[in-house]
């Protein structure tokens, strides 16, 4: 049986399969291909070889501390020579077995993971059908969710285990903004970029958001980087986003039927849903929010903080094996691969040339023209604190909080990224330095020292 069963596949005649006759259709075939070769590029025999090289330095090391001698003995008999020699005394095979030691017995094996059908969960949901789950030993099951109300109240009852989550909500249930307060973690950055404003056709020649009085728009969530940053670009523009348009939430599957039925003007969605909307000559890409932030995270990867007490090296291994699909996203000649593998219903259930056209960077906008923009959506997992302090402040801004906010506190409990720098470093991943480094958001710098001044700077604000 195929990897993929799609139920209109099950009634074609053989001459309608594939060319090797095994799969239900040639679309199949090219998706179970694309899994193979994805999987011939895992990054789990690198890491393998990184620990044992590892291992072999840190034990010459303490034989020889050294340098000079050290190098002049492996010059003097050769690398291999001068390891067997080592070898014939010292376990150096055990050392390294122990090395790749992955913690204690998993608490949980059979999980349930909830995500929204979009491509900023592309690491999530692609570490299922490549088995990065399975190779740390979990059984994992990938839910596919209507909206993330949905997800939230599903983390709140304990009926997920793990989830998709937009970056900012996990900062707001654990402040009990717009639900009760339980303490929630982002592991990992899903996505950074990977979103843009999308505009109805009707209105090409509204491009300056001046002229947008009186607009619809829809954003996923209130609770998201869709509905800040949208908010934060037209208040530049000098538009009240609470005043002079309308904001509302509308789930990411349905936006492209609102827009077509003129119930909305535009939204500031999630992909691929921009892209759906070109495809379907509906809307068109007024722009990418990496031109208002490049690097902005989007969505995120998370937990409750009961769930991972509970479970440390369960949630360790969800660790790995998400960290270990991102590392494969973030490589541009895996990304058409990584469109055939997402976009079957069992998850995006997108036409694979949209996604296609989102991970690669080389899309049509609606507007006549084809763009070349690598970066238009990209994976960085480093879940930095101090994008959670902007996150805060922006909070801060239109009234989702009051009061004080103790900005560095609430960031560095909630975004995990000391465990994310460890268990980077344990897959032999490039682990970045700091913890608040300053971002420009459309052109203005954010220092995550000077948080409340910066909320409080906006000439167009609630809070």
């Amino acid at each position: 049986m195929p990897r993929f069963f799609d139920p209109l596949d099950a009634d074609r005649p053989l001459a309608m399969r594939c060319s090797c006759g095994r799969h239900h259709s040639q679309d199949v075939h090219d998706r179970d291909a694309a899994i193979d070769t994805l999987k011939s590029r895992s990054l789990e025999a690198d890491t393998q070889a990184y620990i044992d090289e590892f291992v072999q330095a840190t034990v010459f090391k303490a034989l020889f501390p050294r340098d000079d001698v050290r190098r002049r003995f492996i010059r003097a008999v050769g690398r291999s020579t001068a390891f067997a020699a080592v070898s014939s005394v010292l376990p150096i095979g055990a050392i390294q077995a122990m090395a790749q030691e992955k913690g204690g017995a998993l608490e949980k094996k059979d999980l349930k993971i909830g995500f929204i059908p979009i491509t900023c969960a592309t690491p999530l949901i692609m570490a299922h059908p490549l088995g990065f789950y399975g190779k740390q030993g979990l059984n994992v099951e990938v839910v596919k969710t209507a909206g993330w109300a949905l997800i939230r109240d599903k983390m709140l009852n304990k009926e997920y285990d793990a989830t998709h989550f937009l970056s900012p909500m996990p900062l707001a249930i654990s402040m009990g903004a717009g639900s009760t307060a339980v303490p929630m973690n982002v592991a990992t950055i899903q996505n950074t970029n990977g979103q843009a404003i999308t505009l109805h056709v009707r209105h090409k020649d509204k491009r300056d958001p001046k002229q947008w009085k009186g607009f619809k728009f829809a954003v996923p969530f209130d609770y998201s980087m869709h509905n800040f940053l949208l908010r934060y670009y037209v208040a530049e523009a000098g538009i009240d986003p609470d005043r002079d348009i309308q904001i509302r939430v509308v789930p990411p599957p349905e936006m492209v039927a609102n827009l077509r039925a003129g119930n909305i003007d535009g939204y500031l969605g999630p992909d691929p849903f921009n892209q759906r909307a070109v495809y379907d000559e509906v809307g068109f890409i007024h722009l990418l929010t990496k031109d208002l932030w490049n690097g902005h995270p989007c969505c995120a990867f998370g937990t409750s903080e009961e769930f991972i007490q509970k479970n440390p090296n369960t949630f360790a291994a969800l660790f790995r094996a998400v960290l270990t699909a991102a590392a494969m996203a973030r490589e541009a000649r895996n990304r058409e691969l990584i469109a055939k593998v997402i976009s079957p219903q069992a998850y995006l259930n997108q036409p694979e040339t949209v996604v296609a056209q989102v991970l690669t960077g080389k899309f049509a906008d609606g507007l006549g023209n084809v763009k070349n923009v690598p970066d238009r959506a990209d994976f960085d997992p480093v879940p930095w604190q101090s994008m959670a302090v902007w996150i805060l402040t922006q909070m801060k801004r239109w009234g989702y909080v009051k009061g004080d906010v103790n900005y560095k506190g609430i960031a560095e409990r909630v975004f995990l990224l000391t465990d994310a720098k460890k268990h980077m470093k344990s897959l032999d991943q490039k682990v970045p330095e700091g913890a608040f480094p300053k971002f420009s958001i459309m052109g203005r710098e954010f220092d995550p020292a000077r948080a409340e001044a910066y909320a409080q700077s906006f000439a167009v604000k609630r809070g």
